[in-house]
């Protein structure tokens, strides 16, 4: 089995059936299917061949999703980019996985362009779009007329995709899929949402990352749902677009949740709407809370995995919501997750260790980088680098990545236990914590806070806040005001960022 016999098969029996809808332009899944086909066989009579590296940087689209499946199809590895990288980001994206073609969108033409100056490697430009420079050609005139299966065999073992982390820490790491890895997920995802042909899927987080690529375009098009693409999120247009299209299922990052509670109650009609799932990003309860009661409904899932697993990892259910509200889950169905020490013991319930992970669905390396995986992947295991705490039900709680962990005085504090607490503020719409340098403590706590329109923050009052629920070493000493958190596509806040700007302050 590969990743696109489903829409094969799907194109022969649900030929009619509404497969993708994208502003005004309406597919079934025959014609879906004959889409894919003419960009896999142009590709293939152009020269690519099996196991070719092929990067895509375009925002979502209907043509974002013919030329992922026409990649496959042709035997080749996509390769999906960040549309707001700089050049110099793309550049190094470009040559690292030796990209030797790439679909760009034309709006991001010219930043591909001058990413590609000396690589000899990438050998042409695909636009999606009117205008094609030098070196460059439009991917309608670029299409096969032939709209017939290609005639090659891709196999459950070969590699599938090559998607570079966010790059929260550092220079970005490519994570190496292949089909059978991301058959996985799909699998995973139809049991624990339990998603069906009936569905309508919304894809409004970024197709270029692994949530909304594997688990949900992934998962939508091997049962034959009905898949609606939005471009931009927008907390208006996508509340709209629920209501239109009577989406029954949603995944959006922790940002997009806290966008649509600033939209007016009752604007729109979201009752269509039966499992929510979120993740890429921690949840805070109280955005958590308040959307239950938007949405009318608790059928809320946390979707708790890293790009390395597949995504993979722990899932909390509705019901684990209702019994263990907070925590962040129990390994899926096809996942073991352990919490460990330093010696790879397993802690004791309560105790902080490292959350590892075990499956079917874990990366097979990083590309090209024999170091860096010989260090995450040990023994069969991926080690994330988050900290965890278990119970005696398995139920497991990520408390802080360890690079994001404070010492403060020798005591260990968890950021994202002080961002809950900030997150129940009235008049604070985004908050991060770090540590930054302190003459007597090593560290001290600082939080960057974004208020709520007309708000203003005062740190006494801030302080007084947070002593109702935090011990005193955890409050955060030093406040600073931001329009907005610098975040990565998944939603992610870059702390190391944050650490930049603020390292040299003088605490107060």
């Amino acid at each position: 089995m590969n990743l696109f016999q489903s829409l094969e098969r799907n194109a022969r029996s649900k030929s009619n059936k509404t497969a993708i809808i994208f502003n005004n332009n309406i597919h079934t899944y025959l014609e879906f299917n004959e889409e894919v086909n003419r960009i896999a066989h142009a590709l293939i009579n152009y020269g690519v061949k099996k196991g070719d590296k092929i990067s895509i940087m375009m925002k979502n689209s209907d043509a974002f999703i013919f030329v992922f499946y026409g990649i496959l199809k042709a035997g080749a590895v996509a390769v999906p980019i960040n549309f707001r990288l700089t050049a110099h980001e793309v550049r190094y994206i470009l040559d690292d996985s030796d990209s030797v073609l790439v679909f760009v969108d034309e709006e991001f033409a010219e930043t591909v362009a001058k990413a590609r100056e000396g690589n000899e490697k990438l050998q042409l430009q695909i636009i999606v779009g009117e205008k094609a420079e030098e070196q460059q050609i439009r991917l309608a005139d670029f299409k096969s007329s032939l709209t017939t299966n290609p005639d090659l065999e891709v196999l459950e073992s070969d590699d599938a995709e090559i998607l570079y982390t966010s790059g929260t820490t550092g220079l970005p790491k490519g994570v190496l899929l292949d089909h059978h890895r991301v058959l996985h997920v799909a699998f995973m995802m139809t049991i624990t949402m339990k998603i069906g042909t009936e569905d309508n899927l919304l894809h409004v987080a970024p197709l270029f990352h692994s949530a909304q690529l594997n688990l949900f375009l992934v998962s939508g098009t091997f049962l034959g749902s009905t898949q609606v693409v939005q471009q931009d999120f927008h907390p208006v247009e996508t509340l709209k677009i629920i209501s239109t299209h009577k989406i029954s299922l949603f995944f959006g990052v922790p940002t997009m949740y806290n966008f649509f509670l600033q939209v007016p109650k009752g604007m729109f009609d979201v009752s269509s709407v039966t499992r929510l799932g979120y993740g890429a990003a921690p949840m805070p309860n109280a955005t958590l809370q308040k959307s239950m009661e938007m949405f009318n409904t608790d059928q809320f899932f946390n979707l708790c995995g890293l790009t390395e697993g597949g995504p993979g990892g722990i899932f909390l259910t509705p019901e684990g919501h209702k019994a263990k509200f907070g925590v962040s889950g129990r390994a899926n169905h096809f996942t073991d997750a352990r919490i460990v020490d330093e010696a790879g013991g397993d802690v004791k319930p309560g105790e902080v260790g490292e959350f590892i992970i075990k499956a079917e669905t874990i990366m097979k390396e990083y590309y090209k980088k024999t170091e860096e995986t010989r260090k995450t992947l040990k023994d069969g295991w991926l080690y994330t680098g988050d900290l965890a705490t278990i119970d005696g039900e398995g139920y497991i709680t990520l408390v802080d990545r360890k690079k994001d962990m404070i010492i403060s005085g020798g005591e260990n504090v968890y950021s994202t236990e002080v961002e809950q607490v900030l997150y129940k503020h009235p008049d604070i719409l985004e908050a991060a914590v770090i540590g930054i340098p302190h003459e007597v403590w090593g560290e001290t706590v600082a939080a960057i806070v974004v208020p709520k329109e007309n708000k203003k923050i005062e740190h006494e009052n801030l302080l007084l806040f947070c002593r109702q629920e935090l011990a005193g070493y955890k409050i955060p000493r030093v406040v600073y005001e931001m329009e907005q958190l610098p975040r990565n596509a998944s939603g992610k806040v870059l702390k190391y960022k944050l650490r930049e700007s603020y390292q040299g302050t003088p605490t107060i």
